[in-house]
């Protein structure tokens, strides 16, 4: 079934969405507990938002492959090759007037901390900061829609940072600029987890338009409508929408904000002029709180799985690949079948080739669940020399928030774990009926085996 709407979802974890009726503030209070929730933990609903009568915030809304996989109508197991075949097509957006987002209007908002409750995630950060916000623009040159999800800072007044790094919308920025014209830009908070997956995607400039991706990871077309002040067309059926104009030419200090990296980063960014918001009655704002698992998540299938196409067009027997959790996508783990030394160096390479992000990388073989850490580690203590299945390429290019690419640039590594030919390599198991027995007993008594 396709989810009409993050409400809907919402509706339909049921003992998978933790409801907390005590008041939390979302300057830090709202974090800590989204980063006190164990892996795997469910969904939180805080319903008593300080300083925010009304309204609820919503966070670790993806943090499970369980709940990724329900967002799609798949199993966990198909999570992967769910997201693939669907993406390979499109499902293009239709027009509507049923807009839920536009029940209550606010022209040129006077305090936009004052309206929404941004979180303050950590201590050092320099203010609020909006985490999942889906911005939404089209090329001034071409008219080609934009969709991706940009760290903004809530400077006060009508004025937010955007940290605007990553094509296309840096490009599209660009295009305004060398015209003189701001760039007209609306984030849209609080969508089915769908298309905040597509949002996520990387498209290059002759990529598939993320809106049509994501009508086909929900199968269904997106309803849009237009903004009410900048011509951008916004989801109807959103929590919020933030319209505003990116200023030409202006740049100025956003941060320090605690990054996906698990560290501080500052920068000089664009400038946001806030035109109008609108949203739903009791809207439900959403929380990403950077450094979790909700990232992981998201960065695993969205990145992480798109990545795993790219490379099975390019070479045979690729099985698996997980980016590592807490790593910000900067370390990759594929599992490759009939594993030969030459084959492995080619897929390291092709690796770091595809992804710039990416600059750790270990490659096992299909005997290994990559994403299981135990495995992965016994496959490097067990498998791997590193003088002999070491990989080391210097000078390339780093990724922006990455505090150890000084410069600009910065090494890759790629780590050959794969297991030599002798019967020495052969894997210990326990015999299938014998696991099974043991498996169904403890579902039995309410265990689940690992």
């Amino acid at each position: 079934m396709s989810y009409a709407d993050l409400r809907a979802f919402l509706a339909d974890l049921g003992s998978d969405l933790l409801k907390v009726g005590q008041a939390f503030d979302p300057k830090h209070e709202m974090a800590a507990l989204l980063r006190a929730m164990p892996a795997n933990g469910p969904a939180v609903l805080f319903e008593n938002v300080a300083g925010h009568p009304g309204a609820r915030v919503v966070g670790n809304l993806v943090a499970s492959r369980k709940r990724v996989a329900k967002a799609l109508a798949t199993s966990e197991a198909e999570l992967a090759a769910t997201y693939l075949q669907r993406t390979r097509q499109g499902i293009a957006p239709r027009q509507t007037s049923d807009a839920p987002v536009k029940e209550i209007c606010h022209l040129a908002p006077a305090d936009l901390g004052a309206l929404l409750p941004v979180l303050t995630h950590y201590a050092g950060d320099g203010g609020p900061f909006i985490t999942t916000g889906v911005v939404l623009c089209t090329d001034p040159l071409t008219g080609r829609r934009g969709m991706g999800i940009h760290r903004m800072m809530v400077k006060g007044g009508r004025r937010m940072g955007i940290l605007l790094a990553n094509p296309p919308l840096s490009t599209f920025l660009a295009n305004a600029e060398a015209a003189g014209r701001p760039l007209d830009i609306a984030v849209a908070l609080g969508v089915e987890p769908a298309l905040l997956i597509a949002a996520v995607v990387k498209a290059g400039p002759l990529g598939p338009d993320k809106m049509d991706l994501a009508g086909a990871l929900r199968g269904a077309p997106v309803d849009l409508i237009r903004a009410e002040t900048v011509a951008v067309d916004v989801p109807a059926r959103a929590e919020i929408v933030i319209e505003g104009r990116v200023l030409p030419g202006l740049r100025e200090a956003e941060g320090p904000f605690g990054e996906n990296t698990g560290y501080y980063f500052s920068n000089l960014s664009p400038v946001v002029e806030v035109t109008a918001v609108t949203h739903r009655r009791d809207f439900i704002y959403p929380a990403l709180c950077p450094w979790t698992a909700d990232v992981d998540a998201l960065l695993s299938l969205a990145a992480g799985t798109e990545l795993l196409g790219q490379l099975r067009t390019q070479m045979a027997g690729i099985a698996d690949l997980d980016l590592t959790t807490g790593t910000c996508g900067f370390t990759a783990v594929i599992a490759l079948a009939k594993a030969r030394p030459t084959d492995v160096r080619r897929l390291i390479h092709l690796v770091f080739g595809m992804d710039k992000r990416v600059k750790l990388v270990t490659v096992v073989d299909d005997d290994v669940d990559v994403r299981d850490a135990r495995e992965v580690s016994w496959a490097l203590a067990t498998r791997f020399q590193p003088d002999r299945d070491t990989v080391i390429l210097s000078g390339m290019e780093g990724y922006v928030i990455d505090p150890s690419c000084g410069g600009g640039t910065g090494s890759r590594m790629g780590m050959d774990a794969t297991r030599g030919s002798g019967p020495e390599f052969d894997k210990i198991t326990i015999p299938a009926a014998a696991a099974a027995k043991a498996r169904s007993v403890l579902a039995e008594i309410g265990f689940v085996a690992g």
